[in-house]
Protein backbone atom coordinates (compact mmCIF):
# COMPACT_ATOMS: atom_id res chain seq x y z
CA UNK A 1 0.00 0.00 0.00
CA UNK A 2 1.25 3.58 -0.70
CA UNK A 3 0.23 6.74 1.01
CA UNK A 4 -0.22 9.33 -1.38
CA UNK A 5 -0.92 13.14 -0.85
CA UNK A 6 -2.38 15.68 -3.41
CA UNK A 7 -2.59 19.20 -3.59
CA UNK A 8 -6.00 20.31 -4.55
CA UNK A 9 -7.41 23.62 -5.34
CA UNK A 10 -10.95 24.40 -5.97
CA UNK A 11 -13.65 27.50 -6.33
CA UNK A 12 -16.42 26.42 -3.70
CA UNK A 13 -19.25 27.84 -5.18
CA UNK A 14 -21.31 25.59 -6.19
CA UNK A 15 -20.32 23.01 -3.29
CA UNK A 16 -21.49 22.09 -0.29
CA UNK A 17 -17.93 22.40 1.59
CA UNK A 18 -14.89 20.28 1.27
CA UNK A 19 -16.04 17.38 4.08
CA UNK A 20 -18.84 14.89 2.78
CA UNK A 21 -22.61 14.92 3.91
CA UNK A 22 -25.53 13.14 3.56
CA UNK A 23 -26.37 15.35 0.88
CA UNK A 24 -23.53 15.44 -1.20
CA UNK A 25 -22.40 17.59 -3.92
CA UNK A 26 -18.76 18.64 -1.99
CA UNK A 27 -15.48 18.41 -3.06
CA UNK A 28 -14.42 15.46 -1.02
CA UNK A 29 -17.30 13.54 -3.15
CA UNK A 30 -15.97 14.44 -6.17
CA UNK A 31 -12.34 13.66 -5.77
CA UNK A 32 -12.98 10.00 -4.18
CA UNK A 33 -15.03 9.87 -6.99
CA UNK A 34 -12.66 10.71 -9.76
CA UNK A 35 -10.15 8.10 -7.83
CA UNK A 36 -12.22 4.86 -8.18
CA UNK A 37 -13.00 6.37 -12.41
CA UNK A 38 -9.17 5.97 -12.01
CA UNK A 39 -8.09 2.92 -10.12
CA UNK A 40 -11.25 1.30 -9.36
CA UNK A 41 -10.82 1.68 -5.82
CA UNK A 42 -12.64 3.08 -2.98
CA UNK A 43 -10.60 5.52 -0.87
CA UNK A 44 -12.06 7.94 2.15
CA UNK A 45 -9.72 10.69 1.72
CA UNK A 46 -8.67 12.92 4.82
CA UNK A 47 -7.93 16.66 4.24
CA UNK A 48 -6.22 18.78 5.74
CA UNK A 49 -9.14 20.86 7.44
CA UNK A 50 -12.82 21.61 6.35
CA UNK A 51 -13.97 24.56 4.34
CA UNK A 52 -17.82 25.33 4.23
CA UNK A 53 -19.79 25.78 1.95
CA UNK A 54 -19.09 28.64 -0.77
CA UNK A 55 -15.16 28.34 0.52
CA UNK A 56 -12.56 28.21 -2.21
CA UNK A 57 -8.87 26.57 -1.71
CA UNK A 58 -5.65 27.58 -3.40
CA UNK A 59 -4.07 24.67 -0.97
CA UNK A 60 -6.02 21.96 0.14
CA UNK A 61 -4.05 19.25 1.07
CA UNK A 62 -5.44 15.30 1.60
CA UNK A 63 -4.37 12.18 1.49
CA UNK A 64 -5.31 8.27 0.81
CA UNK A 65 -3.73 5.16 0.68
CA UNK A 66 -3.77 3.15 -2.57
CA UNK A 67 -2.80 -0.34 -3.83
CA UNK A 68 -2.63 1.41 -7.28
CA UNK A 69 0.82 0.52 -9.06
CA UNK A 70 -0.89 3.81 -11.19
CA UNK A 71 2.94 6.03 -11.51
CA UNK A 72 2.60 9.16 -8.87
CA UNK A 73 4.08 11.52 -11.56
CA UNK A 74 0.24 10.50 -13.87
CA UNK A 75 -2.04 11.15 -11.04
CA UNK A 76 -2.79 14.70 -11.27
CA UNK A 77 -3.35 14.72 -14.64
CA UNK A 78 -5.01 11.80 -14.69
CA UNK A 79 -7.14 12.52 -12.12
CA UNK A 80 -8.15 16.07 -13.66
CA UNK A 81 -9.82 14.41 -16.49
CA UNK A 82 -12.01 13.18 -14.27
CA UNK A 83 -12.92 15.86 -12.40
CA UNK A 84 -15.07 18.90 -12.66
CA UNK A 85 -13.21 21.82 -14.09
CA UNK A 86 -13.53 23.91 -10.86
CA UNK A 87 -11.62 21.23 -8.33
CA UNK A 88 -7.79 20.87 -9.91
CA UNK A 89 -5.56 18.20 -8.81
CA UNK A 90 -1.80 20.25 -8.51
CA UNK A 91 0.29 17.76 -7.91
CA UNK A 92 0.70 14.18 -6.51
CA UNK A 93 3.57 13.13 -3.81
CA UNK A 94 4.45 10.06 -2.30
CA UNK A 95 4.53 10.78 1.11
CA UNK A 96 5.23 8.57 4.34
CA UNK A 97 3.12 5.47 5.63
CA UNK A 98 2.54 7.92 8.61
CA UNK A 99 2.03 10.72 6.84
CA UNK A 100 -1.44 12.49 8.34
CA UNK A 101 -3.28 15.60 5.91
CA UNK A 102 -4.78 17.11 9.35
CA UNK A 103 -2.69 16.12 12.40
CA UNK A 104 0.48 16.62 10.82
CA UNK A 105 -0.18 20.57 9.45
CA UNK A 106 2.03 22.38 11.12
CA UNK A 107 0.25 25.74 10.57
CA UNK A 108 -2.65 27.13 8.14
CA UNK A 109 -3.37 30.23 6.28
CA UNK A 110 -6.47 31.05 5.12
CA UNK A 111 -6.88 34.68 2.98
CA UNK A 112 -10.00 36.87 3.04
CA UNK A 113 -10.55 39.71 -0.02
CA UNK A 114 -12.59 42.91 0.36
CA UNK A 115 -13.05 44.97 -2.51
CA UNK A 116 -13.72 48.88 -1.38
CA UNK A 117 -13.48 49.85 -4.77
CA UNK A 118 -17.05 51.62 -5.70
CA UNK A 119 -17.36 49.15 -8.77
CA UNK A 120 -17.26 45.38 -8.21
CA UNK A 121 -14.81 43.51 -10.25
CA UNK A 122 -16.54 41.29 -12.70
CA UNK A 123 -13.48 38.51 -13.12
CA UNK A 124 -13.11 38.23 -9.18
CA UNK A 125 -16.62 38.44 -7.85
CA UNK A 126 -16.21 34.91 -7.28
CA UNK A 127 -13.12 35.17 -4.91
CA UNK A 128 -13.51 38.75 -2.98
CA UNK A 129 -16.56 40.54 -0.58
CA UNK A 130 -17.46 43.81 -2.24
CA UNK A 131 -17.63 46.31 -0.21
CA UNK A 132 -18.89 49.92 -2.03
CA UNK A 133 -17.56 52.32 0.25
CA UNK A 134 -13.95 53.11 1.58
CA UNK A 135 -12.55 52.04 4.68
CA UNK A 136 -9.75 53.08 7.29
CA UNK A 137 -6.89 50.54 6.36
CA UNK A 138 -4.64 52.16 9.20
CA UNK A 139 -6.77 51.66 11.85
CA UNK A 140 -7.87 48.08 10.43
CA UNK A 141 -4.04 47.04 10.63
CA UNK A 142 -3.83 48.63 14.05
CA UNK A 143 -6.20 46.26 15.36
CA UNK A 144 -4.08 43.19 14.23
CA UNK A 145 -1.44 42.95 16.61
CA UNK A 146 -3.97 41.83 19.56
CA UNK A 147 -4.46 39.29 17.85
CA UNK A 148 -1.35 37.39 17.65
CA UNK A 149 -0.07 35.01 19.88
CA UNK A 150 -2.12 32.19 22.45
CA UNK A 151 -5.62 33.30 22.84
CA UNK A 152 -8.98 31.89 23.81
CA UNK A 153 -10.98 33.11 20.67
CA UNK A 154 -14.44 32.10 22.22
CA UNK A 155 -15.29 35.64 20.64
CA UNK A 156 -14.47 34.49 17.36
CA UNK A 157 -16.41 31.17 16.66
CA UNK A 158 -20.12 29.85 16.35
CA UNK A 159 -21.99 29.14 19.00
CA UNK A 160 -22.29 26.38 18.13
CA UNK A 161 -19.03 25.30 18.25
CA UNK A 162 -17.93 21.91 19.84
CA UNK A 163 -14.66 22.11 20.27
CA UNK A 164 -13.54 21.32 24.04
CA UNK A 165 -10.97 24.66 23.93
CA UNK A 166 -11.18 27.38 22.42
CA UNK A 167 -7.37 28.03 22.55
CA UNK A 168 -5.31 28.99 19.46
CA UNK A 169 -2.06 30.48 18.48
CA UNK A 170 -2.09 33.18 15.84
CA UNK A 171 1.78 33.32 14.26
CA UNK A 172 0.90 35.90 11.67
CA UNK A 173 -1.65 38.12 10.24
CA UNK A 174 -0.88 40.96 7.75
CA UNK A 175 -3.27 43.15 5.56
CA UNK A 176 -1.81 43.75 1.79
CA UNK A 177 -3.40 46.38 -0.26
CA UNK A 178 -3.83 46.59 -4.11
CA UNK A 179 -4.95 50.25 -5.02
CA UNK A 180 -6.81 51.19 -8.17
CA UNK A 181 -5.07 54.01 -9.75
CA UNK A 182 -7.68 54.56 -12.15
CA UNK A 183 -10.72 54.45 -9.72
CA UNK A 184 -12.92 57.32 -9.54
CA UNK A 185 -12.55 57.79 -6.35
CA UNK A 186 -8.88 59.12 -6.96
CA UNK A 187 -10.25 62.12 -9.18
CA UNK A 188 -9.71 65.42 -7.89
CA UNK A 189 -12.67 68.40 -7.85
CA UNK A 190 -12.29 71.71 -8.50
CA UNK A 191 -11.55 72.14 -4.71
CA UNK A 192 -8.51 69.92 -5.14
CA UNK A 193 -9.92 67.18 -3.42
CA UNK A 194 -11.66 63.41 -4.24
CA UNK A 195 -15.34 62.82 -3.70
CA UNK A 196 -14.38 60.27 -1.06
CA UNK A 197 -12.05 62.97 0.64
CA UNK A 198 -15.06 65.19 1.20
CA UNK A 199 -17.78 62.35 2.15
CA UNK A 200 -14.97 59.67 3.88
CA UNK A 201 -12.20 61.67 5.41
CA UNK A 202 -9.63 59.26 6.53
CA UNK A 203 -10.57 56.12 4.49
CA UNK A 204 -9.46 54.72 1.57
CA UNK A 205 -10.48 52.42 -1.47
CA UNK A 206 -8.52 49.51 -2.96
CA UNK A 207 -8.84 45.23 -2.10
CA UNK A 208 -7.81 44.06 0.81
CA UNK A 209 -6.07 40.55 1.29
CA UNK A 210 -6.30 39.58 5.31
CA UNK A 211 -3.99 36.93 5.81
CA UNK A 212 -3.94 35.13 8.90
CA UNK A 213 -2.07 32.37 9.80
CA UNK A 214 -2.08 29.86 12.79
CA UNK A 215 -1.52 26.63 13.82
CA UNK A 216 -5.43 25.60 14.14
CA UNK A 217 -8.49 27.68 13.44
CA UNK A 218 -11.98 26.87 15.25
CA UNK A 219 -15.43 27.22 13.11
CA UNK A 220 -16.13 30.43 10.93
CA UNK A 221 -13.06 32.42 12.87
CA UNK A 222 -11.61 33.77 10.12
CA UNK A 223 -14.89 34.93 8.32
CA UNK A 224 -15.58 36.17 12.31
CA UNK A 225 -12.17 37.90 12.30
CA UNK A 226 -12.92 39.91 9.23
CA UNK A 227 -16.43 40.85 9.70
CA UNK A 228 -14.83 42.45 12.84
CA UNK A 229 -11.91 44.21 10.68
CA UNK A 230 -15.24 45.63 8.45
CA UNK A 231 -16.63 47.22 11.10
CA UNK A 232 -13.40 49.01 12.30
CA UNK A 233 -12.81 49.98 9.13
CA UNK A 234 -16.08 51.67 8.95
CA UNK A 235 -16.00 53.43 12.03
CA UNK A 236 -18.21 51.53 13.98
CA UNK A 237 -15.53 49.94 16.37
CA UNK A 238 -12.05 51.48 17.28
CA UNK A 239 -8.95 49.34 16.41
CA UNK A 240 -8.05 49.28 20.71
CA UNK A 241 -11.59 47.50 20.98
CA UNK A 242 -9.89 44.32 19.44
CA UNK A 243 -8.20 43.31 22.98
CA UNK A 244 -11.33 43.86 24.92
CA UNK A 245 -13.44 42.16 22.34
CA UNK A 246 -10.99 39.15 22.72
CA UNK A 247 -10.76 39.03 26.28
CA UNK A 248 -14.57 39.13 26.60
CA UNK A 249 -14.86 35.56 24.90
CA UNK A 250 -18.42 36.67 23.96
CA UNK A 251 -19.62 36.02 20.55
CA UNK A 252 -21.65 38.99 20.53
CA UNK A 253 -18.87 41.64 21.25
CA UNK A 254 -17.26 40.69 17.85
CA UNK A 255 -18.52 41.89 14.08
CA UNK A 256 -21.04 39.68 12.08
CA UNK A 257 -19.57 36.74 10.31
CA UNK A 258 -18.40 37.42 7.13
CA UNK A 259 -19.94 36.08 3.75
CA UNK A 260 -17.96 32.91 2.56
CA UNK A 261 -16.78 33.58 -0.74
CA UNK A 262 -14.13 36.22 0.36
CA UNK A 263 -12.38 33.21 1.99
CA UNK A 264 -9.97 31.17 0.63
CA UNK A 265 -7.72 28.40 2.46
CA UNK A 266 -4.31 29.63 0.97
CA UNK A 267 -1.85 27.53 2.65
CA UNK A 268 -0.99 24.57 4.63
CA UNK A 269 3.02 23.86 5.74
CA UNK A 270 4.22 20.36 6.72
CA UNK A 271 7.52 19.20 8.33
CA UNK A 272 7.54 16.20 5.55
CA UNK A 273 6.79 18.07 2.82
CA UNK A 274 8.80 20.22 0.52
CA UNK A 275 8.11 23.89 0.98
CA UNK A 276 9.55 24.68 -2.26
CA UNK A 277 7.55 22.13 -4.14
CA UNK A 278 4.70 22.44 -2.50
CA UNK A 279 4.43 26.52 -3.45
CA UNK A 280 5.53 25.79 -6.81
CA UNK A 281 2.52 23.39 -7.34
CA UNK A 282 0.10 25.58 -6.00
CA UNK A 283 -2.65 27.75 -8.60
CA UNK A 284 -2.37 31.30 -7.28
CA UNK A 285 -6.17 33.12 -8.11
Amino acid sequence: MRNIALIVSYDGTDYSGFQSQPCGNTIQDKLEHAIFMLSRERVKLTGSGRTDAGVHARCQIVNFTTSSSIPIERWAIALNTRLPQDIVVQCALNVSDEFHARRHAISKTYRYTINCNRIPDLFRRRYEFHHPTPLDFAEMRASLEHLLGEHDFSSFTSPQSTKPSHVRTILDVRLEIETDPFSPANHLNESGKSWDERYYPGKQRGVIHLYVTGTGFLYNMVRIIAGTLIHIGEGKKTAAQMAPILAARDRAKAGPTAVPHGLSLWEVRYEELDPVRQEQAVYRF
